[in-house]
C-alpha cells in the first residue's frame, strides 16, 4: 500500500540510509534532506495539505529515529577517543550528554535525558524504536514509554517493548495518558518490586521550583509526596471555603494562592526583606520611560509593573546605573526599598569592570557577574547561576576579573573541566564567551543586554 510519504515524495528511508556511521555520509545525507525540503510544494486542495502536514510529523519521527542512533554512536566514539587518551574508565563518557546538547540547541539537562533516551531505543526498546522510525510514534510519546519503565532491568524492559509492540500500531489514536498506563500496568506486571521501590525513593526527590509565567506571573510548583501534598490542598482549600462563605469577593483560587504566600511568608502580601533584585534604568524608574526592567530568576517585566513594586512593596532595588550604596533605606508600613546602582559603558551597555587579585571572587564582584549574566552562561542553558568561575582558569594564568568571569549552573561549571574543554572571551558587543568542545565545535553565548541598551547583531559563530 502506498504510504503517505511516498505520494508526497518524502523518501525518509534514503535519508536515514544517508546518515550512517560513516562521517562521509553523513555529510552527504543531511544536506540532501535539506534539498528534498525545499522542493517539496504545498498542496492545492485541503486533503492534499492534510497528507502533508501528516508526512512531515512522520518525516520528524524518523529524523528523531536517526539522532538517537548517532547520538549512542558518539558517546560510544568518545568513550574510545577517551580510552585512548587515558581517561579511566570510571571517568569515560562525561561530558557526551552536554555536547549532544549544544549540537541539538537543548540545555545540558535536556542533554543527559535525550542520551538516555536514546540508549534505551537503540540498546532496549527495538519495537518502540522501530514505530519512531516508520513515524508512528514522537519522540515525545517513546520518551513516555522509556520513562515509565526505567525502573526495570534491561531484559525486562525489553520484555514490555514486545508486549506492547508500537510498532504495530497499538498506540493508534491514543493519547498521552493512554501510553503512560499501558506501560506502567506492563511494568507492574513484569517486576512490581522494582517499581515499589522506585515509588519509595521518589520522596528523596521533592522540591519546589520556580518558572517564569505570561503577564508578569510565576508557576511556583512543589514536588512532594502524596500525603504531604493532598494535606496541603486540602488546608488551603478548607481556608478558601471558609473565607467565601463569609463573604470574601476572592474567587476560590485567589484565597489559595493568597493563604499559601502569606503562611510561607509570614506576612500579608507576602513580601518581607526579601531581596528581589529588580534592574531597571533610570528613566524607567523616576521619569516614566517604558524601557522594560529586568527581575532576577524570573525576567523582563514591564517597566510600569517595576515601579509599583517599587512604590508599593519592593524589597531591594538594583537599578542599571551603579555599585555603591544609595542612601537610607526608605521605609514605608511594611518594607524597606533600597537602591544600589550599577553603571554601565554608554556606548556598548556593559557592566563596567571591577578587578580582584584573589584566587576567588569577592562578594560584591560575585554579585556584579550575577547581575550581568542573569542564566548560566553555557549555551541554550536557563538554569540558574550556582557558580561563579573564571573562564580562562586561574591555574592557566587567567585572572579575577568581571572580564574573565563567567556565571554558570553546578553542572554546566563541571563540564567544562572535563578534557578537550575550552572556553575563551571573544571581543563583542557584550560580554561574550565561547566555549570550544572535544569534537572541535564551538558555540558563543552573550550575556543579556541590560534594560535600555539595544545589541547589535552578534558576530558569526565558528562550528
Amino acid at each position: 500500500m502506498e504510504t503517505i510519504r511516498e505520494r508526497q515524495g518524502i523518501d525518509t528511508g534514503s535519508f536515514a540510509a544517508g546518515v550512517g556511521s560513516n562521517a562521509g555520509e553523513s555529510v552527504l545525507g543531511v544536506p540532501a534532506l535539506f534539498t528534498l525540503l525545499r522542493d517539496v510544494r504545498l498542496g492545492s486542495s485541503s486533503a492534499q495539505l492534510i497528507d502533508q502536514l501528516r508526512g512531515l510529523e512522520e518525516l520528524k519521527s524518523a529524523i528523531t529515529s536517526v539522532q538517537a542512533r548517532a547520538a549512542v554512536a558518539l558517546d560510544l566514539a568518545q568513550r574510545r577517543e577517551q580510552a585512548v587518551a587515558g581517561v579511566p574508565a570510571s571517568d569515560q563518557g562525561q561530558g557526551v550528554a552536554a555536547q549532544l546538547a549544544l549540537a541539538r540547541r537543548e540545555s545540558p539537562n535536556r542533554g543527559s535525558g535525550l542520551l538516555g533516551l536514546a540508549k534505551a531505543l537503540v540498546s532496549e526498546m527495538p519495537r518502540t524504536m522501530a514505530a519512531l522510525e516508520s513515524g508512528q510514534l514522537s519522540e515525545w510519546r517513546a520518551n513516555l514509554l522509556v520513562r515509565e519503565t526505567a525502573c526495570l532491568s534491561a531484559e525486562d524492559r525489553c520484555a514490555v517493548d514486545a508486549e506492547l509492540a508500537p510498532d504495530m500500531g497499538t498506540f493508534e489514536g491514543a493519547g498521552d495518558k493512554v501510553i503512560i498506563a499501558a506501560a506502567k500496568a506492563a511494568a507492574f506486571r513484569r517486576d512490581p518490586r522494582s517499581v515499589a521501590q522506585r515509588a519509595s525513593h521518589a520522596a528523596a526527590e521533592r522540591t519546589v521550583t520556580l518558572r517564569p509565567a505570561p503577564d508578569a506571573m510565576t508557576y511556583l510548583t512543589a514536588l512532594l509526596p502524596v500525603a504531604h501534598g493532598v494535606a496541603v490542598y486540602a488546608a488551603l482549600t478548607r481556608k478558601a471555603d471558609s473565607a467565601r462563605s463569609g463573604g470574601d469577593s476572592r474567587t476560590r483560587g485567589q484565597v489559595m494562592a493568597d493563604t499559601l504566600v502569606e503562611r510561607i511568608t509570614g506576612r500579608r502580601g507576602g513580601i518581607s526583606g526579601v531581596d528581589l533584585e529588580l534592574i531597571m534604568t533610570d528613566r524607567s524608574l523616576l521619569q516614566g520611560d517604558s524601557e522594560p526592567a529586568r527581575l532576577k530568576g524570573y525576567g523582563i517585566v514591564p517597566a510600569a509593573w517595576a515601579r509599583a513594586l517599587v512604590g508599593v512593596g519592593g524589597a531591594a532595588v538594583d537599578e542599571a546605573r551603579g555599585m555603591s550604596r544609595g542612601p537610607a533605606p526608605k521605609q514605608d508600613a511594611e518594607f524597606a526599598v533600597w537602591l544600589r546602582r550599577l553603571y554601565t559603558a554608554p556606548s556598548t551597555g556593559e557592566l563596567i569592570t571591577m578587578d580582584s587579585k584573589a584566587r576567588l571572587f569577592p562578594p560584591r564582584l560575585r554579585r556584579f557577574i550575577e547581575v550581568r549574566d542573569d542564566t548560566c552562561r553555557t549555551p541554550y542553558c536557563d538554569a540558574p547561576i550556582r557558580h561563579i568561575d573564571h573562564v580562562v582558569p586561574w591555574h592557566s594564568g587567567g585572572t579575577t576579573t568581571v572580564n574573565n568571569s563567567a556565571g554558570l549552573c553546578e553542572s554546566c561549571n563541571h563540564t567544562k573541566e572535563n578534557p578537550g574543554w575550552t572556553a575563551k572571551q571573544v571581543v563583542d558587543d557584550v560580554h561574550t564567551l565561547e566555549v570550544s568542545t572535544p569534537t572541535g565545535h564551538s558555540y558563543r553565548s552573550s550575556a543579556p543586554p541590560l534594560p535600555g541598551h539595544v545589541r547589535r547583531p552578534p558576530s558569526p559563530v565558528r562550528t
